[in-house]
């Protein structure tokens, strides 16, 4: 990963050109909406789609081929002078919205779904969404080429709870279907005698 504007012109390692590089930061902030701190390590081929209001923090870290939407928050959660924003590996697509706060790693090929708030490690191959995050999908594909954009694909985890709990519930109607029928039975030979 390479450092961002803290970098030495030869490349030789980083300068304390800490004023051009905050400097450079909020001009294009305001001209972007786009707040990314000197201090953060972005790698190759990253692309912010329609990026007003993305926020990356100073420790953040993040790899090659990486997709980010607008809103994305690449957060802190102390104000120790520590590791305290995420890493991003390679190949990773993150939804708009989603805030992915401390200093873990999301893994290569991931996908973090619109909205999530992720908090904990993301392994690899692995979708996440919800609040809190939570990992979905997980796969041992190794995906070739381009990152999958589709986050209309992203599995609704609340919508497959649901769906066993109806099946749940049509079998406990089964039984007591089946069970009425044997107690209105029982009541019969009981009348009878």
């Amino acid at each position: 990963m390479r450092s961002g504007c803290t970098g030495s012109p030869t490349g030789s390692g980083r300068t304390n050109w800490f004023f051009l590089g905050r400097l450079t930061s909020q001009v294009s902030r305001f001209i972007t909406g786009i707040e990314i701190h000197p201090g953060a390590r972005i790698g190759r081929k990253f692309f912010i789609d329609h990026g007003m209001g993305v926020v990356i923090g100073e420790t953040a870290e993040i790899g090659d081929n990486v997709t980010m939407y607008h809103g994305v928050t690449l957060g802190g959660v102390t104000w120790d002078k520590v590791k305290r924003h995420p890493t991003i590996g390679d190949n990773v697509v993150i939804g708009s919205g989603a805030k992915v706060l401390g200093p873990f790693t999301v893994g290569n090929d991931s996908k973090i779904g619109s909205n999530s708030v992720v908090v904990k490690e993301v392994p690899p191959h692995a979708s996440v969404v919800g609040i809190p995050g939570r990992v979905v999908m997980a796969s041992e594909e190794k995906k070739v080429g381009k990152p999958d954009l589709e986050h209309g694909k992203m599995p609704d985890p609340e919508a497959k709870a649901i769906s066993c709990l109806f099946d749940q519930i049509r079998e406990l109607e089964k039984k007591y279907a089946e069970l009425a029928k044997e107690h209105e039975e029982l009541k019969k030979v009981v009348n009878r005698q």
